[in-house]
């Protein structure tokens, strides 16, 4: 697995090696260990999210949605971050990866890792420089928990859905390729062990895992894009369609519980959140 590209399999096992916040350390004239602060604004803006992948799939429909991603001007790669990882927990299928924004900010990260190694073995730290270091380690694992809980997250749902996966060219679109493989191994293990524990021992037309029984719920579990969901609007959203007479406008900062199908496009240009 190359650490160059940066995967959901790749980020956990980074983060154990690298300690992990959105820090900015700065030296000036009269201290020889500098001043650290948190969410620095100005390295915040060269950190990019990736624009999130457009689904084909036409279970989602509302009338008219603007082909632009939309992202909040304000917004630091954390909060970003803490969006997508919101987000991901709430939706009841597999979204985008976010694998530029990670990468942006294990970057970051690393090199404010090294900063702050710097400075604990400073001898003639202050006090007060202590307790920032301090103040510092705690936001690393704020942040280490966000992500940590991300990619835990995406597993999960590609382990749920890892036979669906591999037969869904759409789904696959919206994962790296270490998830991808996963999903495949994951698979391959799962059938090989029904294969040796129950399916064996069956007759020739009972012993398939993708048969569709009639009256019974599909062998291949698939997300399930029915589910509601709470969702709030970042902005004047497009009208939803949800029947020829029933439409919903939701103007910025509306609430409101649907299912997900019907915001799924909205979502991924970001015009709305889960919450």
């Amino acid at each position: 697995m190359s650490r160059s590209s940066v995967s959901a399999m790749d980020w956990e096992a980074q983060f154990k090696a690298d300690t992990s916040t959105s820090i900015r350390s700065g030296k000036n004239g009269k201290s020889r260990t500098g001043a650290l602060a948190l969410d620095s604004d100005n390295e915040d803006q060269d950190i990019t999210m990736a624009s999130a992948s457009e689904s084909n799939s036409a279970r989602a429909r509302p009338v008219s949605v603007a082909p632009e991603l939309y992202i909040q001007e304000d917004e630091s790669p954390l909060s970003q971050l803490t969006k997508h990882w919101m987000n991901e927990r709430h939706a009841p299928d597999i979204l985008p990866a976010q694998e530029e924004l990670l990468a942006s900010l294990l970057d970051h990260i690393r090199r404010q890792s090294d900063a702050v190694q710097l400075l604990r073995g400073e001898p003639s730290a202050s006090e007060e420089e202590h307790i920032r270091i301090m103040l510092v380690q705690m936001e690393v694992e704020r942040v280490k928990f966000i992500v940590r809980s991300y990619v835990r997250t995406r597993l999960f749902k590609i382990e749920k859905f890892a036979r669906f996966i591999m037969t869904d060219a759409t789904i696959q679109t919206r994962i790296t390729t270490a998830e991808r493989a996963h999903a495949s191994r994951h698979a391959h293990l799962t059938d090989r062990h029904f294969h040796n524990s129950v399916l064996q021992s069956l007759p020739e037309t009972q012993s398939h895992l993708d048969d569709t029984p009639i009256f019974m719920p599909p062998m291949i579990t698939k997300p399930d894009e029915s589910r509601p969901v709470f969702v709030h609007a970042l902005r004047d959203c497009p009208p939803i369609r949800f029947h020829e007479d029933l439409t919903l406008e939701m103007k910025h900062g509306h609430i409101s519980l649907m299912p997900f199908s019907f915001i799924e496009q909205l979502l991924l240009r970001g015009y709305v959140e889960l919450i």
